[in-house]
């Protein structure tokens, strides 16, 4: 009864609730998504698929959670790489840290907030009715002892975090190390970029790249390979394989005849002949234009390597001319992970981008204060009503304004969030980085940011833009004005855990989205292509980490919200660990470098938990406790520098010590020869491959432009 009395105090229907739950133990069985679950049965070579109906699969079954609850976290690495491992680890440290919130919050800082007589008594038996603001420390009256209680929680709390940062940033790094041992050799672990190449009259590119590094690292230069334009041969190459799927579905269902007409009053001719016909002349066109490459075709970077990891590294980490701004170095990534359109861009094209991609943010941010301002209003009964008088009538109705109330504006802000990581993914690709990776990583920092300002800030100053930045130009009272602001806003937040975070993450089951967009794509396109879904991180990682910012935050505020948040991740937990096993494949493998990410996130939570404590402990005339809570963000923000001394650096290159012992290791071993030819030839651009895809493909068989000719 008390839980759903809360959940009726937070707007959210006792109804929706019980329907929610239904149809999540309905599609709990998720292998039976056939759609989304197939392809990786596919690359495992362990496929199910049945050609007859199977009612098994329909029927809900838990052994998929006992199973997901004991995978080891050996079976993710092995199974999705180190970053499934780092995504886990962050589920798991945000649930030690609300197991260990949960037991203060709840079970002192809860009763604590309800003893308060600041607002009102409690009404148990119509709680539905009350505000949540009496479980809150609004309720303790101002200058009371009891908010002692609550000042140690933060300093608790604050020490806990620490602890355990401190000892899952060590943990990873040394699980990064291990990685790096048990990996076989990789072209990234041999090679850099080179960008700024300077070129002398006369010469080119790859004239001047084997001059410089032959002369200046002779013992250990290997090989190089420029980097071309080739964003013409990518359109044609695009429109080959467009086209090859069509023949592939055309030439599969051969009953079927079917036949085009060529020009206005043309004759007919057998679809399957014209596409080959057409296809044959993309190829033809595709290798003039790979023979038409020139050397003004080339940029000013090549990709270069080495004969050991150790060699890479030094011509990485030091400066290689006397201007600065030429050959400038950087790690490289793996071939599969380069994203080659963006080389085609000049030095002045890049710096335009990333000062474009700052204002579209700018625009973004701006722009999404619209639903956040609806939302506001939706909170807002008499706000609502001044909007809109004609709904008074419909507004008293005690359904209707739950639902408004609770559920909706959470819902809208999630139905506009969805938008936003493919919007922050194709910022990032046009700012100038060079892998998938990097490009994820950077959304990721960019759809983090965008959240915790649109829809923590936004929705706790809801007000004008012009409001919103004049707070943060007047640093002095922000405590103050967070303190009023923050805990007005707990019954909203606490509705869009329950909205956002549990019907988010339980829908990752059916996959609904994805499942709609395969079918359509494959209706449109004609194919019956299965491609292995990977995790976007740049969508999920934010999600997590926003609301651990909102438990950390409301921890001594609102500790009610707690209790919610440790659902939603049991659930994350569960759920994530079987999309790993079962559904998700990695693209790529950054080795976790995703949780420095992950760590300033919590250190940015830790210090805005202080500064909110401080402008309550003011409001609630307790000043001493006030001025004790300013050396915490001070201690926890030297504790973040000292773990970006400590082990940041690992995260961005691998020591000398590691690289060298494992050069010494793999010195003697015969595959490394076998190794180094493919090396040579790793970091062609697929443009410049041939393709076969037409019958008559005999003479497409070698490639036009060889390695030593780049």
């Amino acid at each position: 009864m008390l839980v759903s009395a809360l959940l009726t105090s937070l707007g959210i229907n006792s109804g929706l609730c019980v329907l929610f739950f239904i149809l999540y133990s309905i599609l709990r069985n998720q292998p039976s998504n056939y759609e989304v679950y197939v392809p990786r049965l596919l690359v495992e070579g362990n496929s199910k698929r049945r050609s007859h109906f199977n009612l098994e699969r329909l029927i809900p079954s838990t052994g998929w959670i006992k199973r997901a609850w004991k995978l080891s976290e050996e079976d993710i690495l092995s199974s999705s790489g180190l970053d499934a491992v780092v995504f886990m680890r962050v589920i798991t440290f945000s649930l030690r840290v609300f197991s260990f919130a949960g037991i203060i919050g709840v079970f002192v800082l809860l009763p604590v907030n309800c003893m308060g007589t600041q607002l009102h008594e409690i009404d148990f038996e119509d709680l539905s009715n009350n505000s949540l603001d009496v479980f809150t420390i609004s309720n303790v009256n101002s200058g009371s002892k009891w908010l002692w209680i609550h000042f140690s929680a933060v300093y608790i709390l604050t020490i806990f975090v620490c602890y355990l940062l401190y000892h899952e940033y060590k943990y990873i790094s040394s699980k990064r190390i291990a990685y790096f041992y048990s990996s076989k050799p990789q072209p990234r672990q041999f090679t850099i970029l080179v960008r700024g190449i300077p070129v002398s009259v006369g010469s080119s590119v790859s004239e001047s790249v084997e001059s410089f590094f032959t002369e200046f690292h002779p013992t250990t230069y290997l090989s190089h390979m420029v980097v071309r334009r080739t964003s013409k041969l990518r359109s044609l190459i695009n429109e080959a394989k467009t086209l090859y799927k069509r023949l592939l579905h055309l030439r599969s269902e051969p009953s079927q005849h079917k036949y085009i007409r060529i020009g206005f009053f043309g004759q007919k001719v057998d679809l399957v002949d014209h596409y080959e016909k057409k296809l044959e002349d993309i190829e033809q066109n595709l290798r003039l234009e790979q023979s038409d490459l020139s050397l003004a075709d080339e940029t000013r970077a090549a990709f270069v390597s080495f004969k050991s990891r150790y060699g890479a590294a030094i011509a990485f980490h030091i400066q290689q001319s006397i201007n600065p701004i030429q050959w400038i170095t950087e790690l490289a990534p793996e071939p599969d992970d380069v994203y080659w359109p963006f080389f085609s861009s000049s030095f002045m094209r890049r710096w335009m981008s990333k000062l474009v991609v700052v204002v579209a943010c700018i625009l973004l941010t701006i722009l999404f204060l619209i639903p956040v301002v609806v939302v506001q209003g939706l909170t807002n009964l008499s706000q609502l009503e001044i909007w809109f008088p004609f709904l008074k009538s419909i507004l008293t109705i005690t359904f209707v304004s739950q639902v408004i109330t609770g559920y909706l504006p959470s819902l809208i802000l999630q139905l506009f969030l969805k938008i936003v990581p493919p919007i922050m993914e194709f910022l990032s690709s046009i700012q100038g980085y060079i892998s998938h990776s990097d490009i994820e990583k950077s959304a990721c920092n960019k759809v983090l940011w965008f959240t915790i300002w649109n829809i923590f800030f936004a929705t706790v100053f809801s007000g004008s833009v012009l409001y919103l930045v004049n707070i943060f130009l007047e640093p002095k009272d922000i405590p103050a004005k967070l303190a009023v602001a923050v805990p007005a806003q707990a019954s909203f937040f606490i509705a869009y855990v329950v909205t956002s975070g549990w019907t988010s993450t339980a829908s990752e089951l059916c996959r609904i989205i994805p499942l709609i967009y395969s079918l359509v794509t494959r209706f449109c396109k004609s194919t019956d292509e299965l491609e292995v879904p990977s995790l976007p991180y740049h969508r999920d990682i934010p999600r997590i980490l926003f609301f651990a910012l909102l438990g950390i935050t409301y921890f001594f505020l609102a500790p009610l919200i707690l209790p919610f948040l440790l659902m939603y991740l049991c659930l994350a937990y569960i759920i994530f660990s079987n999309q790993f096993k079962n559904v998700y494949m990695p693209k790529y493998e950054t080795a976790g470098k995703f949780w420095p990410i992950v760590h300033n996130s919590m250190i940015f939570s830790l210090v805005l938990m202080h500064a909110i404590s401080i402008g309550i402990f003011t409001l609630k005339k307790l000043s001493i406790a006030s001025t004790l809570v300013f050396p915490l963000p001070v201690l926890t923000l030297l504790f973040n520098e000292y773990c970006r001394k400590r082990f940041l650096p690992i995260f961005i290159a691998y020591p000398a010590e590691v690289l060298m012992k494992k050069d010494k290791e793999e010195a003697n071993d015969p595959a490394m020869a076998e190794f180094f030819d493919k090396l040579v030839t790793a970091y062609q651009d697929p443009a410049l491959l041939p393709i076969r895809y037409s019958v008559n493909s005999n003479s497409l068989n070698s490639p036009l432009i060889s390695s030593a000719d780049v």
